[in-house]
């Protein structure tokens, strides 16, 4: 008998486990299974993920409601989702029980860039306290409707790490045309950025039409050629280099400037416009020579590098540069104008009787306490007018002006000590965030396509941590964020910059997004092939070597 009773039991329990597998194995009871972590394949990585049972099955009755004030946003969703669908969603007036894609605001979710993501088998919710928490949630949503129609069901509460998450664009070496500019901006948008950095004027070119000063676009905008790419003068010496002979240049009018502000500004980027001074202002002085140090004639730059050419330190310099900045203005609303201060050699000041005259008058030093002086006195005008400035890490030299925020680049001890001395700080610093460096050793090998040098893989721009760990907390406030840099001397076309740009700007994402104790590169790229799918879909050109 002691035989038969586990005998029994052994038949009793395999029946049961038999009818539970029957059970599990209908399609209704599959569908609803318990999603992973791993199915929710965001880049930036949000803050918190909870999944939870069955998933919402995208089809061409599923409408979006928005609430007022969020039309903007469910046209995004609209035109995201039939791009990567096929599917034309309508956009409703009125809320249904299901199969729908709420927008809705809440002002209980407290910071303006947060939301929350919620998805269950009848619908998907998007809540914000602003448009663009919104608009970031969608950017979150549309990456779920990749390789299929079905998004798992779960909750997203997210928010990012740093106030300030940005990209730069040198067009001042090469021109690009406006439909790329609103091209580059949608990419940003993908990927969570809010800042634009517009760097608009160099010596080998003055891209923004200003009226008072009508020359800086009919003489700044265009150079006679174009250095030869392997046969140049890298550092602006006289050694003997050979040009393409073909004129070239262009510059934006303000009416274009100020339609891509606003093309910005509805996918919440704020435009940051860099006008160069005290240096890189050749192509400025082509113009109006008499801005220089009596060390003409000049002509716009044919190649690149730094050169001596710099502003004179005197009220003419200020009142064309105060002018300039007032029609700056008009453009763009951006709280943070930038001044440049970088590469600003010092030999046409201290050969200057004029310049070695403002030195002698204000009691200054040297030379680095003159440039520190040209930042200072543009720094009370900008100020005067409600803005606040930024400059590369070069204005530290000689003191730093009162308010400036500091963009750190040769490497981030700059940032460091900036930040503690109170003043703001953006990371971007060469070795992680230069996208104009090589992005894999195969390109940097073969020079496939022909840059500039340097070596900065996705893996080594994931790997960066904006907040110096040697800041105390009461200083690690002044950390803003980090940002990628795309300088053009050997970028010629947006296709290029494209290449350049991705996948690095997924990688930069997730730095300035995702809370660095959740950051793991093997994971990212695994979460990548989403975003690839929406890069074809985007028709844009990336680098193929992580996706491989």
């Amino acid at each position: 008998m002691k035989s038969i009773i586990p005998l029994f039991l052994l038949f009793f329990l395999a029946a049961c486990s038999t009818s539970q597998i029957a059970k599990k194995t209908t399609p209704e009871i599959q569908a609803a299974k318990a999603n992973s972590i791993k199915d929710f394949k965001i880049i930036p990585l949000p803050k918190s993920i909870t999944p939870t049972e069955g998933q919402f099955s995208l089809n061409s009755s599923t409408r979006i409601f928005a609430e007022k004030g969020l039309a903007k946003e469910a046209d995004f969703l609209q035109s995201y989702l039939q791009l990567q669908t096929g599917l034309n969603l309508s956009v409703a007036a009125n809320k249904a029980s299901k199969n729908q894609i709420v927008l809705s605001l809440d002002s209980g979710i407290s910071g303006e860039e947060a939301y929350t993501l919620a998805i269950n088998p009848n619908e998907i919710e998007i809540k914000a306290s602003t448009a663009k928490g919104i608009f970031y949630g969608i950017q979150t949503l549309r990456q779920f409707f990749t390789d299929g129609l079905n998004a798992p069901a779960g909750k997203i509460v997210d928010e990012p790490r740093f106030v300030y998450r940005g990209m730069h664009l040198d067009v001042g070496r090469h021109f690009y045309p406006v439909s790329f500019i609103k091209k580059y901006i949608d990419i940003l948008a993908l990927h969570k950025m809010n800042n634009f950095h517009w760097h608009l004027t160099e010596d080998q070119g003055w891209r923004l039409e200003i009226k008072k000063y009508p020359k800086l676009t009919e003489i700044g905008a265009y150079r006679a050629e174009t250095a030869v790419e392997k046969n140049f003068p890298h550092s602006g010496t006289n050694q003997e280099y050979k040009g393409d002979g073909k004129r070239y240049g262009g510059f934006y009018t303000q009416e274009e400037a100020k339609e891509i502000v606003r093309y910005a500004a509805e996918r919440h980027i704020n435009v940051i416009p860099e006008i160069e001074m005290p240096g890189h202002a050749t192509a400025a002085l082509a113009s109006y020579p008499e801005l220089g140090n009596n060390t003409g004639p000049y002509e716009v730059i044919k190649w690149w590098g730094v050169f001596d050419q710099i502003y004179a330190p005197k009220e003419e310099t200020f009142k064309f540069l105060e002018d300039v900045l007032l029609e700056v203005f008009e453009i763009f609303p951006s709280e943070y104008i930038h001044i440049g201060g970088d590469e600003a050699p010092k030999k046409e000041w201290k050969n200057s009787a004029q310049a070695q005259a403002v030195i002698k008058r204000e009691g200054l030093k040297d030379e680095h306490e003159l440039q520190s002086y040209f930042i200072q006195r543009m720094e009370k005008f900008i100020n005067a007018h409600g803005r606040k400035i930024i400059g590369w890490d070069e204005i530290l030299e000689g003191g730093l002006a009162p308010n400036a925020t500091v963009m750190s680049w040769r490497g981030t001890q700059g940032g460091i000590h900036a930040a503690k001395e109170n003043h703001d700080v953006i990371m971007t610093p060469t070795d992680f965030l230069y996208f104009d460096y090589y992005q894999d050793k195969k390109d940097a090998e073969t020079k496939t396509p022909f840059g500039i040098g340097g070596l900065v893989t996705p893996e080594k721009t994931y790997s960066f941590n904006p907040m110096p760990e040697e800041l105390s907390a009461d200083k690690q406030k002044h950390i803003l964020g980090a940002q990628g840099n795309i300088w053009t001397e050997y970028i010629k076309d947006g296709n290029h910059v494209e290449y350049m740009l991705l996948p690095r700007l997924g990688a930069l994402s997730e730095v300035d997004w995702t809370p660095n104790e959740l950051k793991n590169y093997k994971d990212w790229k695994n979460r990548m092939q989403n975003l690839k799918f929406i890069y074809d879909k985007m028709d844009l050109n990336y680098a193929p070597y992580i996706f491989e």
